[in-house]
Order: structure tokens, then C-alpha cells, then sequence
């Protein structure tokens, strides 16, 4: 995944690290920190959809809406968006990746897949990394060497399971239950193979993107979700929710999650 005008220094910048990583000692702690810096910097975010725009996947464009020319931009994205940044960083750093196409499954019905992920290879090891689920996206890199080990991320806990020889399936415990999130195998994607889910997404009325506001911003504490017009608050395990009105939301954008639209 490659754009001309994506430089690390400023990525480094955008998500708040202190230094610009460096290929030499990027280890899975290091894979760790910038995940989880993203993260807790750049807000999964559909105004562009809400807008009624078809989200753009020129990597160009991407960088261009989420860093900015100065590190400092004030605009997130989707999982493409988002993935595909962070895999920018991971080819200027050298590091192997390769994108899975993953199926949503907190769905009542059977669906596509619209999902990307990233698969990154740190030494002998292979881990899932995605940046951009939304209410329960994982919060570390998991090993798929992992599988059926329950792993605390924060506030909550992932596992991978394998239902069926060489398919995983991410879970969240959820009120004390294993819920699947995605399912993915280990074929390869293209960055060219999302681009008719990317357009699903954008465009069909019964995607959640189209249908309602979805912001997620998610911190060492928890997350603070915008969904529509209710507000939920989740710190250390505990979720408090409530309606906004229209007069607040751009307030809200800015302070709780770092956005201009």
C-alpha cells in the first residue's frame, strides 16, 4: 500500500507518538504501540457518507483527508480508510502485511464480505491487526499462533477461534459472552478487491453507514461512541448512554472526537 505524499514522520505525528518508528527495531511491541496510538488518535467516522459522498480509496486522497500536509488534520474514516493507512506505515517501515477480506457476523442474517483487515508478519510470528471494526474492534495485535486464548485488551477481551480448519473467527466477550465479530481466512486481498464493498458501503440504504451517524473513538480507559444521536460513554468496563441534541453535535465532534466535517 503505497501514496506519494504519505510520510511517516507525519503520520507519527498525526497519531500522537513521540518519535518516528524505525525499521530496525520494530518488534511486536512496536507494532503494539503504533496500533494502539491510531487508535486512540484517529476516529473510526462516516461523514463522508452521511454527507452523501462515495468514500474515496485513492491513497492519496486517503492521506490527504486523515494526516494532512502538516500531521494535523481533523478527519477520520472507515475500516479501508483506516487500514489502509496504517498500512502505508507499514510499507515505508518494510514490514510484511497483506490484507484479509473478512465477514461481518454480528449480523441476524448471512453477510458479504465488506470488511478488511491486516494480517502482519513480525519475525516467525503472523498477527490480526484492524484499526477500524468500530464498537467492539479489537484494541492489540493478535497472534493467530493464539488461537482459543483468551486476550485482555484494555477494558475487554478478544479471542480467536478456528471452527473450521485455516477459517478464524474473532470474538468479543459481551456481557459475559463469546459474540463473533469476523470471520476471515488467510487468502491474501488486493487493495483493488474492496472497492465494491467500499461502494456497498457508501451507497446501499441498508448498510449501517447510510443509514445513521457512527463515530468511535476509543481510549486506554474504554470508548466513546456516537451512534445516531445516542452518545455512549464506556470507561473501565462501565457504559453510560444519552440522547444529544442537533445543537451539540459539533461541539461533540471536536472535543470527544477530534473532528471538522
Amino acid at each position: 500500500m503505497y501514496a506519494a505524499n504519505f510520510d511517516l514522520a507525519l503520520y507519527a505525528r498525526r497519531i500522537g507518538l513521540d518519535h518516528t518508528p524505525v525499521a530496525t527495531a520494530f518488534d511486536a511491541a512496536a507494532l503494539q504501540s503504533m496500533m494502539q496510538a491510531q487508535l486512540r488518535s484517529i476516529t473510526f467516522e462516516n461523514l463522508d457518507v452521511q454527507a452523501g459522498k462515495i468514500v474515496s480509496l485513492v491513497p492519496e486522497e486517503i492521506v490527504s483527508k486523515i494526516v494532512g500536509p502538516t500531521g494535523e488534520a481533523k478527519r477520520g474514516g472507515y475500516c479501508y480508510e483506516l487500514n489502509g493507512l496504517f498500512a502505508m506505515a507499514l510499507t515505508a517501515l518494510q514490514i510484511p502485511y497483506f490484507f484479509v477480506a473478512c465477514r461481518p457476523m454480528f449480523y441476524p442474517m448471512r453477510r458479504p464480505k465488506t470488511h478488511m483487515a491486516l494480517v502482519v508478519t513480525i519475525g516467525t510470528e503472523h498477527f490480526l491487526c484492524d484499526l477500524g471494526f468500530g464498537s467492539y474492534g479489537m484494541r492489540a495485535p493478535l497472534a493467530l499462533s493464539q488461537v482459543n486464548l483468551p486476550q485482555q485488551q484494555d477494558f475487554d477481551q478478544f479471542r480467536l477461534t478456528m471452527p473450521t480448519p485455516g477459517d478464524y473467527v474473532l470474538q468479543a466477550q459481551i456481557d459475559g459472552n463469546w459474540v463473533s465479530q469476523f470471520g476471515f481466512d488467510l487468502h491474501p486481498a488486493e487493495w483493488i478487491d474492496f472497492m465494491p464493498a467500499n461502494y456497498l458501503n457508501s451507497t446501499h440504504p441498508d448498510t449501517v453507514f447510510v443509514q445513521k451517524l457512527l463515530l468511535i473513538r476509543q481510549h486506554a480507559q474504554g470508548r466513546t461512541m456516537l451512534v445516531g444521536r445516542e452518545l455512549k460513554q464506556s470507561i473501565a468496563g462501565v457504559t453510560q448512554s444519552r440522547e444529544i441534541s442537533e445543537a451539540e453535535l459539533p461541539e461533540l465532534l471536536l472535543n470527544h472526537f477530534g473532528l471538522v466535517s
